[in-house]
This record gives structure tokens, sequence and C-alpha cells, in this order.
């Protein structure tokens, strides 16, 4: 690995902004300017123990998830009266609910002895009737019957009303606040519309929906997905078509974003011996290791064999532990990538990466030639329904991921991926991480009911929600990290998380709005451990 130290604040090699000037479609003010709204210059330094403690996870709890804004479902997961969908948030549970007039959240809590009114989403529902003693609310949240009412001398009706949390659309997401006093929606997302325009979501549908279980704090794992600065280590083979440390990060009100740049090498490689591509690669079970041009090859699943410049052989597991042979380390996220499991209809995929003809030499040349073979295939997939010429190649190509505080991430214009991250109860040491996919859909008359959700234990394997198709090998790289960070992050004896000045921008934006919430300020960390 190079350095790639320029004497200014960004990495070598060609910027986001000056592959613009190359762009051959329309390029809007919006990609043009950056933006560094509330943000501070320097590295943001954050205690440890605040991604492990019970404590801090309960002052979260208090004055975070009871306050904030935060997406809950689609509104076509509830598209007609008496529809109705549970979402948890630490130990609280909301029944969001349609009625005659419109879009209620309640408390999702018998007011008798606390049961939940409901477990899981439904349809239809008349009323909403305890299962336990069958205390029954109206969908208007009023109280509808209490069984031996006589038996409850204390008790009017009309006192009795459903608890409800403040709750509101955008662009068909239905978001809820328990604080019934919160300011409007509108009001928290101001500015994050331009940015979806182009292509709302309406427009899209939701084909994908998987839900696992990691054993790591809900904002490592969110951090982990706000900045390709983890690329170089944890995705090598994103490395020969991905500008990773060239990321363009902005920061405005509630929200960051983030465009990678696809169809560019890393700045990594600059300077370093590029390796002849191999003419018989796969991309998931024969690759050369960008870096170092060792060659790794599936011998069958859970073993890869590593080939170095030599000739010299050695095998590992998909975990990257060595079994046998004189080179003694591996790449474990790419030994995972080629030995780990992989559906079927992939593993002898050739290199999906670009390989321009001859004549196209420069960056922009080829993000051009890319960007055009991507408009015939919307052409072709949506007729009529969208024209790719009023999308700019940046449009086209890269990888555009916005961060909404606290935990929800939707990515931009054509890239269909959608993140929301949660505490899994009251555990600081795990959440859950979804993983949604929005397509583009031509045929608006049309739209097929939003994908139901697959959950996966913390064991399983991303390639077990088979509607991800391959890009489940990328979220299992990811995985490799996140349960160590948090036991890291435990046995650190600094007790101090630093984030870097750039490349952590979406992180150090999180903080800064982080604090304000909790309202307890940017703390001095000492270096010494918590006692």
């Amino acid at each position: 690995m190079t350095e790639t130290i320029t004497g200014t604040d960004r990495s070598a090699g060609i910027s986001f902004t000056e592959l613009l000037e190359g762009d051959s479609g329309p390029v809007s003010d919006l990609l043009r300017n950056e933006s560094r709204v509330g943000l501070r210059e320097g590295n943001t330094r954050v205690p440890a123990w605040y991604y492990t403690s019970p404590e801090f996870h309960a002052l979260e709890v208090e004055k975070l998830w009871s306050r904030v804004w935060q997406m809950a479902c689609l509104e076509e997961e509830i598209p007609e009266v008496g529809d109705y969908h549970v979402y948890e948030i630490a130990d609280m549970s909301f029944l969001i609910v349609r009625t005659d007039d419109g879009i209620k959240a309640y408390r999702n809590a018998c007011l008798h002895r606390g049961r939940l009114l409901r477990e899981t989403h439904g349809k239809g529902a008349k009323n909403l009737r305890c299962a336990f003693h069958g205390w029954a609310w109206n969908l208007d949240g009023s109280m509808k019957e209490i069984p031996c009412e006589w038996d409850f001398p204390s008790i009017r009706k009309e006192d009795y009303e459903l608890p409800e949390a403040s709750v509101d659309t955008w662009h068909g997401f239905v978001f809820i606040n328990p604080d019934r006093n919160a300011e409007p929606l509108a009001d928290y997302l101001a500015g994050l519309d331009e940015h979806h325009e182009k292509y709302p979501f309406e427009k899209r549908v939701k084909v994908v929906h998987v839900e696992k279980i990691m054993r790591v704090n809900w904002k490592a794992c969110q951090e982990a997905f706000m900045e390709s600065y983890h690329v170089v280590a944890t995705h090598p083979t994103l490395m020969t078509n991905l500008g990773d440390a060239n990321t363009r990060y902005d920061t405005y009100g509630n929200f960051s974003r983030a465009i990678s740049p696809n169809a560019v090498e890393s700045p990594h490689l600059i300077g370093m011996k590029h390796y002849e591509r191999l003419e018989d690669g796969k991309q998931f079970s024969r690759y050369r290791h960008p870096m170092n041009g060792h060659i790794y090859e599936r011998v069958e699943l859970g073993k890869v064999r590593i080939i170095d410049l030599d000739g010299n052989e050695s095998h590992f597991t998909d975990e990257g532990e060595w079994l046998d042979g004189p080179i003694k380390q591996g790449d474990q996220h790419l030994c995972k990538w080629i030995g780990g499991p992989t559906p079927e209809d992939v593993l002898d995929l050739p290199l999906t990466d670009p390989a321009p003809p001859p004549e196209i030499t420069t960056e922009a040349e080829t993000r051009a030639w890319v960007a055009a073979q991507r408009r015939d295939g919307v052409r072709q997939q949506f007729g009529d329904a969208i024209d790719p010429d009023e999308f700019s190649d940046s449009e086209m190509l890269d990888a555009t991921y916005y961060s909404v505080f606290p935990n929800w991430s939707p990515w931009g214009v054509f890239s269909t991926l959608n993140y929301r991250f949660r505490p899994h109860g009251n555990n600081p040491d795990e959440c859950i991480f979804e993983v949604m996919m929005f397509t583009p859909w031509g045929d608006q008359d049309n739209r097929p009911t939003p994908a139901k959700v697959t959950k996966l234990g913390p064991d399983d394997d991303w390639t077990m929600a088979t509607e991800m198709g391959a890009v489940a090998k990328i979220f299992q790289q990811d995985s490799i990290n996140l349960p160590q960070v948090q036991k890291g992050l435990k046995a650190q004896e600094q007790q101090e998380v630093v984030l870097a000045n750039y490349n952590e921008t979406k992180l150090r934006h999180f903080w800064e709005h982080l604090y304000a919430q909790l309202e307890i300020g940017e703390t001095n960390v000492s270096l010494t451990p918590r006692s």
C-alpha cells in the first residue's frame, strides 16, 4: 500500500471535482458544490465505552430514540384501512395503523396489563384488541370496550385512549417520533428533497429487505457503511474500479452525503506495480489481489489456494487461516470472498472490472464509456419511462449514499441500496442491520407489493438471503470486521476512537448531532482507561 500524501487534505489521483469536469452528461450544481455545514475541522475523538456501555444506551433511549424522527415503514406496506406495522426501537414498540383519517402511530401496549397489542405486521383489523383479556380500541385510538367493565369503577374510557407518537410521511416513507411536540418532519428533513427529485423514491419499488442481527453496537455498525476509507483493507475486489480515498463527503442539516466515484482506480494503487489482468480470472473464484499480485483461487467451499508471483502455493480456509504451504499470511477478506459461500450461478462469472478498448485512455473517457453502457441498459429496461440522457455519468455510475440522522441511509439516483440501523433491544453489544433495495420502476400502474423481510441470525452468512444475489458477498466481508470491532472497543487500553478529519466526515457529522441530541456536548477524553 502506498501513502498518497499530496501536500493537501485530499489523496493523490484525480479528484471527484475533476471527474465532473470531464462528465459527458449534464452536471447539476448539487453535484458540483461541496458543503461542510455544521462541521468543525479536525479529528473527532469518541470515548470507546459510548459503544459498549448500558448506561450510554439508556441515555440514547431517553434522549435520542424517544425524541427523534426515524423511518419506520413504507406507506405501501399499510395501504388499506386496518393495515398495521409494528416498529420496534430499543425496548419501545409502536403500532403504525392506517385509519379512516390517515396514518397514526400508537404505543404498542395494552393499558391494562401491558401486553403487546400486536407482535407483528398485519392487515384488515377492525379494531385493536388485546389477546390477553380482550381490552379493545378503535383504529382511531379511542377505547372500544373493556370486558367486565363494571369491575373497573375508576376507569373512564375517554381517559384511556392509546398514547400516540408523532407521525408523518416523506416520499412514501412513514416516519414516527415518540415526542408529540417534535418539530415538523419537513423541517427536520429540510434540503433532502432536492437530492432525490430527479428520481424520487415514489418511482422505486422495494424488491429486497433483509434484516440481520449483528454482534456490534448500532453506531459502530452504521459507521462502517458511512465511509469508503475501509475499502483498501476490507474490499480489495473494489480497488481497481472505485476511487475510495477520493470520495466526496458533504454535510448539510440533519443529513450527510458521500459520492464514491466508479470506473476509476483507487488512489492507493498510484505508484504501485500494476499486474496483468487475469484472462481466466473469475470475479468470485479466481482473483488477483491488486496490492501484491497474488492469485486467490477457490478449491472448494471453505478452502482457498493462494499463488504468489514465484508460483509458490499455500492453502487457507475461507476465514483466512493458514493450512499448508510456504505462504503463511493471506488476505482474510479475499479468502472469504473466494472461498466462502457463493451463489452457484455466479461462481464462473468473469471479471466485472471494465475493460475499455485501447483507444480509451483517460478516466473521463473510461467513465463515459461505462456510463453509455449503463444508459443503454436503462433504455432497454424502462423504455420511455426514464430518459437516461438527463443524468450525468456520475449519477449513472457512482455510489452516492446519504446518512439521515440518526440511523437511516438511503442511496441516491440509480443506486438501489437503503440501510437502517437499530439497537437490538437493550443490548449495546448487538444491533439490527437492515439492507433494503429500491429499484426504479417503469410501469407505475403495475407496482408489485413491497418485498417481505428475510431475517438472518448473527451467525448466518448474508448469502443465505438469496434475493440479494452476489452483492451479499460484500456485506459478508464487512461482517468479518464488525464483531471484532465490538470486542476491540472493550479491549482498548486508551478507550478512545479517533475519526479522520475528511475520510470520516460523515461519522464526525453524526457525532456532532448525537452530542447535541444527548445534551452532553463534545467530551474531552482522557487517555486512561475508564474506571
